[in-house]
Parts: structure tokens; sequence; C-alpha cells
């Protein structure tokens, strides 16, 4: 029996010790090309100035009042693979061109891949009110989950737990933690309708709704403008309502917006408002 706990052991720790020994390669790109970025910062701007004959003279004074840029949304993906261990490799190969900040596994290991200062490659072609640059202001976060499953209860406890820090740390508003399909309508379909949004935004992460059955909406109530303000994307409106039914209803359904819906979405607009 004893023999048979020390070999247990033994493997857990070599398992253990081989799998960090797998990202020692891209951990080390990732210093050098931190230690190249840090280097740029440190160089005297290039002369960006054009050459002019209205401009008299050119020069660089520094000012003594900057800082870096502060990540002022939170966008929740999921990995659409098979395993944490698949999103890792291919979040640790410059083919793949893609990445996130954090990665949080099915049994509620996170896993933080870039620092939160950094622009990670998460968003792509995204929109979210007048921001056309997500990736810039931006923390993406994937989840390991191939999107049609249930989402682990550890998982969203390490999830919320990492909001938490995430929100006192940069200030980040309730309305801002959304999903990507919501800033890629009709492109991006994560983090799935089996995501418990309710859930995050009961604890301050996102925007929800309440009992919306003694809610009157006005006649003029139009569902594209109510879409636009908070934060939808509209220039293909079917696509933005099945984002918003996705997340605000869990539901894949399409066609005409039912009387319930559109309280609902109503009741949000007001919360923006």
């Amino acid at each position: 029996m004893k023999r048979r706990l020390i070999f247990l052991l033994f493997i857990i720790f070599f398992t253990t010790h081989c799998n960090k020994g797998i990202y020692n390669a891209s951990n080390k790109k990732y210093k050098q090309q931190a230690k190249r970025l840090s280097n740029e910062l440190r160089m005297i701007p290039a002369d960006e100035l054009p050459t002019d004959s209205v401009i008299l003279s050119k020069a660089f004074i520094g000012t003594t009042n900057f800082g870096l840029r502060k990540p002022n949304f939170v966008i929740i993906h999921h990995t659409a693979q098979e395993s944490c261990e698949k999103t890792l490799f291919t979040f640790t190969q410059n083919q793949s061109q893609v990445s996130a900040h954090y990665v949080i596994c099915k049994d509620g290991t996170v896993h933080h891949m870039l620092n939160n200062y950094l622009r990670a490659w998460h968003a792509g072609a995204a929109r979210w009110g007048n921001v056309t640059d997500v990736n810039s202001s931006s923390i993406g976060i994937e989840l390991d989950n191939n999107g049609f499953e249930i989402f682990s209860d550890a998982q969203i406890k390490a999830l919320l737990a990492l909001l938490n820090s995430l929100k006192k740390n940069y200030a980040i508003p309730s309305a801002n933690f959304i999903a990507h399909a919501d800033i890629a309508p009709g492109r991006k379909v994560d983090p799935s309708k089996y995501f418990p949004w309710q859930v995050l935004a009961e604890q301050g992460y996102g925007l929800w709704y309440g009992d919306t059955s003694l809610i009157t909406v006005p006649s003029s109530f139009n569902t594209s403008h109510a879409l636009k303000i908070i934060g939808y994307n509209i220039s293909n409106i079917n696509a933005a309502l099945q984002a918003f039914r996705l997340h605000y209803l869990q539901t894949e359904n399409t066609g005409e917006i039912s009387e319930s819906e559109i309280k609902i979405l109503y009741a949000l607009m007001l919360k923006v408002l």
C-alpha cells in the first residue's frame, strides 16, 4: 500500500512537472516579446511629425503625465475545443494568431496568459456601441467548453472570483461584462445558450432584467433603436436580435420579436439609459 502511494505521488509530480515544461518555449517567447515592447516604450518616440514648410521646428519633449491604457470591457468566450490543453496549445502557436488573457478549465484552474494591460487577439472583427477596436479596450476570458455542454460549477465559481478581481482592479462598469456573440452578432455565438448570464448579473457582472409582467411599453418603442442603445451593432438587425436572444433569453429562436421579448428589451434599455 505504501509503495503504491509513493508511486502515485511520483506519477503526479512527474506529470505536473512535464506539463509545465511543455510551455517553456512559449514562456520564453512571451518574455522576449514583452522585453521588445518595453524597450520600444523606453525609447524616445520616432519623429512622426510631417515634413512641411508650415511647421517651423520639431522636437520631442516628454510629458510627465501618462500611464498604461486600462481595460474597460470583459469579453467572455467559450473555446469551442475539446480540452483546456488544446486551447493552451492553440494560444501558444504563432500561426494561430489568436489569444486571450485568461483560460479557465472545467476543474476551475485559471491560466493567466497575458498581462492585462496588453492587447490580446480574441475579439476579431467586433463592435460594441461606438467601440470598433474591442481588443484594445478589453480583457478576453476563454472558458473550456465545446459550445454544446453545461458549464461546470467549478468553472463558474472560478470565473466569478476572477471577475470580482478584474472589476475592482480596473473599475469596469457592470454593463461592460458581455459575450463574444454580443460584439460579433451573426459571426459568433459564444459563450452559447448554456452560459448562466443571470448568475453573473446577480453578482454585478453584466445586465439583467427583473419581473416584466407589469411593464407597459410605449407605442413609440423601436426595437432597432433599443438594441443600438444597449450596444449592439444593428447593421444586420436579425443578427443583433439573435445575439440579444442568445444572451438574455438563452435561446436560439428566430423570427419576429414577441411581446414578452419586447418587454425584456425595453427593460434593459432603461437600465442603460
